[in-house]
């Protein structure tokens, strides 16, 4: 699974506000092994839900941005283009891309879609081919769709066939720790405490020091600094 991760391949969700919504997306964006996905939201974060995420959130790391032009300056320093879904007299169709290159999906707001900003911005503007009487998708049936294609020409490229994971050491580690052991991911974080080592087991390596301060209560720690 962490080999056919694919850290190049990515969404960028503009100001969707839905939690619904946002977890279905999340949960796509796992099933075709993406990493990392990126979000605008500039006045608060999107609580994500259970339900939808279906626990795709433990595997899928959603990174905040404040402005659209965040978001994209640095999603272009890692070298993907942005394709954005809107209908445009230069967008072409969704199919026609070629996604095994670096590439971010940006999609908008429930109601209004992609901001002028971000049509600004992006390298090309992509549609969603339809012939019924509404001509637009709910955002994560969209994604999913578009992802899909997505890992359809990387398959065939194979770019699913890796031995080793893109990934480096620590991303590895922080995935298998935060996404296999949540609840203790967040109590060492709490406590100031180092990631452990993931074995190829998947169990965790710590020596008996880390595991007292693990399991040492918030009040006898206090007790014992005071």
């Amino acid at each position: 699974m962490m080999a056919m991760r694919q850290p190049d391949l990515t969404l960028c969700l503009e100001e969707i506000h839905k939690p619904h919504n946002v977890s279905a997306i999340v949960r796509s964006a796992d099933a075709v092994g993406i990493h990392n996905i990126h979000a605008v939201w500039p006045d608060q974060h999107v609580k994500l839900s259970v339900s939808s995420a279906a626990g795709s959130n433990s595997w899928v790391k959603v990174i905040p941005h404040q402005s659209t032009e965040n978001a994209i300056s640095q999603i272009k320093s890692q070298g993907m283009q942005i394709l954005v879904t809107n209908l445009s007299d230069s967008a072409v169709d969704f199919r026609e891309i070629d996604y095994t290159q670096p590439t971010c999906i940006m999609v908008g707001q429930e109601k209004t879609g992609i901001s002028d900003k971000a049509l600004a911005l992006a390298d090309q503007h992509i549609i969603i081919p339809m012939v019924g009487m509404v001509q637009s998708l709910n955002v994560s049936v969209a994604s999913a769709l578009i992802l899909y294609e997505a890992q359809r020409q990387r398959q065939l490229a194979g770019m699913y066939d890796r031995e080793n994971s893109l990934l480096s050491e620590q991303e590895q580690q922080e995935w298998l720790f935060e996404g296999g052991y949540p609840v203790l991911a967040e109590v060492a974080k709490r406590k100031g405490l180092p990631r452990p080592y993931i074995n190829q087991q998947g169990q965790i390596e710590a020596d008996d020091i880390w595991w007292a301060h693990m399991q040492l209560s918030e009040k006898m720690k206090r007790k014992q600094l005071s």
